[in-house]
């Protein structure tokens, strides 16, 4: 891995400097591009992507300074390597450098067989990070891998406003019994592609899938404007997934699927819980509990979506939302309104 090229780009107001670095960074096997000060040099990482900063100090428009200091403010260019070359000497210089970033530091004229161990070494830890990154993006969403960049990793919790999704398909016992269990996950797994895409496409997060039941969060870890419209929304939407599926699905000859729903808003905490080897992000609390109450309810009532009156207060088409008979669920003192569509 280490062996592997790299893409380097080399900030430095002088021509001569320019060209010497281009042509050590080529002979090392590496492919170049230049840029003559900090202003071009960020315009430039905003286009295209690159692997290593080599970054020069003393620069018009923008120094090395104000360049580290964009960098470090950028969530998506913090992590890039820098490696600053520079004839500025102190220590003070140095420290200033590696405060504000830059991973190492190589003094002017450039010794080629240091240039070409740092730059090993930093290709090599930035291979690791893109590749922890990419586990991170494929087993967590995009939520909550932005919180855990911004934020860090903690276990713990902490109180917020939040709606919670409840949905689960009914009799699905009885339907997997009838297929190859090739036949059911490949079921399962259809599903939940088309429920997470309408979770995701209305600000939700899909944290905790237990068979063919699934909970979504909305409004954690991030805020967003409503939640209870927008978990609504997305209850319709995943019917009308489910809707075209069971379409293709009665063209085999298979039985349709169907789906119920219980929303609940409130205060829920929310937070990473397990071990620090092994954590998910989720939420508890008795809105938590009521949405699960209320997607459970559906196959009472035989209705779709059931939801709390707090949601209802989101919502801005009340008219079209049905109550149902107020009910007093299990581990809570008092009935609930509860309302259909």
């Amino acid at each position: 891995m280490r062996d592997a090229p790299g893409r380097l780009l080399i900030v430095d107001d002088n021509k001569v400097n320019r060209l010497l670095m281009t042509r050590s960074v080529e002979q090392l096997g590496h492919t170049a591009a230049v840029a003559e000060n900090g202003r071009i040099a960020m315009e430039m990482l905003a286009q295209e992507p690159f692997d290593i900063l080599l970054l020069d100090i003393e620069m018009p428009e923008m120094d090395g300074f104000e360049v580290l200091e964009a960098l470090k403010a950028d969530p998506k260019l913090r992590d890039l390597p820098v490696i600053v070359t520079s004839s500025v000497e102190g220590l003070d210089n140095i420290v200033r450098c590696i405060e504000l970033g830059a991973e190492d530091y190589i003094p002017k004229p450039v010794n080629k067989v240091l240039l070409n161990a740092r730059v090993g070494a930093s290709l090599e830890r930035k291979r690791h990070n893109d590749e922890q990154t990419k586990l991170l993006d494929r087993f967590a969403t995009v939520e909550v891998a932005e919180h855990l960049s911004e934020g860090g990793f903690a276990i713990g919790g902490q109180r917020l406003h939040a709606t919670i999704l409840f949905c689960d398909i009914r009799d699905f016992t009885a339907i997997s019994e009838t297929m190859a269990p090739e036949a059911t996950i490949d079921l399962i797994n259809t599903y939940y592609t088309l429920m997470f895409d309408a979770v995701s496409c209305q600000g939700g997060i899909v944290s905790l899938m237990v068979g063919d039941g699934l909970m979504a969060l909305f409004g954690a870890p991030k805020p967003i404007e409503n939640s209870a419209r927008s978990a609504v929304a997305a209850a319709q939407d995943m019917l009308a997934m489910t809707a075209a599926l069971n379409a293709e699905r009665a063209v085999e000859g298979e039985p349709e699927l169907r789906i119920g729903f219980g929303i609940a808003t409130g205060e829920v905490v929310a937070g990473y819980t397990g071990t620090d080897d092994r954590a998910t992000y989720t939420c508890i609390g008795k809105t938590v509990n009521l949405a699960a109450r209320l997607e459970a309810h559906t196959k009472i009532v035989n209705r779709d979506i059931l939801f709390d009156e707090e949601t209802l207060h989101g919502l801005a088409d009340q008219a079209a939302c049905t109550p149902v008979p107020d009910v007093r669920f299990k581990g809570f003192s008092e009935a609930k309104r509860v309302f259909a569509l």
